[in-house]
């Protein structure tokens, strides 16, 4: 019984917990994807650059907020500075739209012609977040680091594997949590909320109806703003900050809301948690959990590792074409419904 228990406290220490967290990372980063395809009609490569920038604005604000003596005791000081930094980064996504997408809605451009257009905001923004923060990484978390740590939970179970349990993991569950609630129900309960459906599903019937297009866009933008510093912030406070890394979490993010079904919220967050838990389950090595699970004359000898760490951001990519070739509108898209 010993062992089981072992076995049990080292998955969910070492995959489920991480996944869980990783997985809230990429449902806030993909339901900003969903909503910015659902409502805009395009899907933006600069999104991951967005969740970048807007937690190098929150670093900036959390080390202004340092230097003035504030803190929020166990808590780190991002939690505070990220609430300043998305209105800043809403003013970014507004101003650049202003400036440059609304343009091409005008004129009615292909989709193809905004994913180039993103490309280049996308340039833009990494030139920016290297000019400012640089290139190196930040480390900008303060207050207690662990919630449960290993010598604490030895010492009370006696069990010889650990568990712990970051702080940084549990907002990041609790935080993506109690957002995607607020936004679902703004979404299905909000007049505001009803009109952004109403636009996504039918743009002509919507403007027929009285429904401000630009009204629609800007909250979409702020939308879309909020989730990307939730989603930037938190994952720079599990795993640092690194302003390259971003750019890799834009495989996973469409993977997620595309697996999911463009367009579709709840759709996404489940995309999210089914990529992240293949990307963790596949580079996870297996050895220690099933030597305590398995009868002693079946414990592997090797790993059990099926991919290296290196290639975790393939499986996000062999979803995605899995997929696209056998289910395209992905599982609460509109073939599903």
């Amino acid at each position: 019984m010993t062992d089981i228990l072992n076995g049990l406290v080292h998955l969910t220490s070492m995959l489920i917990l991480p996944g869980l967290a990783y997985g809230s990372q990429l449902a806030l980063g993909a339901l900003g994807v969903t909503l910015i395809f659902g409502v805009l009609r395009f899907s933006s490569f600069a999104h991951a650059e967005g969740l970048s920038l807007g937690t190098a604005l929150t670093i900036l604000i959390t080390l202004w907020l340092q230097g003035m003596g504030v803190s929020l005791g166990v808590l780190p000081t991002a939690l505070l500075g990220m609430l300043l930094a998305m209105p800043l980064l809403a003013l970014v996504f507004i101003g650049t739209d202003r400036a440059l997408y609304r343009h091409f809605r005008r004129i009615n451009a292909r989709p193809e012609v905004f994913m180039i257009v993103s490309a280049g905001v996308m340039l833009i923004m990494n030139g920016v977040i290297r000019l400012v923060i640089g290139t190196d990484g930040r480390d900008f978390e303060d207050g207690e680091r662990f919630i449960v740590t290993a010598r604490g939970f030895r010492d009370w179970s006696g069990l010889a594997e650990p568990l712990v349990l970051k702080t940084s993991q549990m907002l990041t569950i609790g935080l993506a949590v109690l957002a995607m609630a607020c936004l679902f129900r703004f979404l299905n309960r909000t007049r505001a909320g009803r009109s952004m459906r109403a636009y996504a599903d039918n743009r002509n019937l919507a403007l027929l109806s009285g429904v401000d297009p630009d009204r629609i866009v800007r909250l979409t933008w702020v939308l879309v703003a909020v989730l990307s510093v939730l989603a930037g912030v938190l994952f720079g406070l599990d795993k640092g900050y690194r302003p390259f890394v971003y750019q890799q979490l834009l495989l996973p993010m469409f993977a997620a809301a595309v697996v999911g079904g463009l367009g579709s919220p709840v759709g996404a967050v489940v995309g999210s948690m089914i990529v992240a838990f293949s990307e963790l389950a596949l580079t996870f090595a297996w050895k220690k959990a099933l030597t305590y699970l398995l009868p002693a004359g079946l414990a592997p000898d090797g790993m059990m590792q099926l991919l290296s760490t290196e290639y975790k951001f393939a499986v996000s990519f062999l979803i995605l074409v899995i997929v696209l070739l056998v289910r395209p509108a992905g599982l609460y898209g509109k073939a599903a419904r």
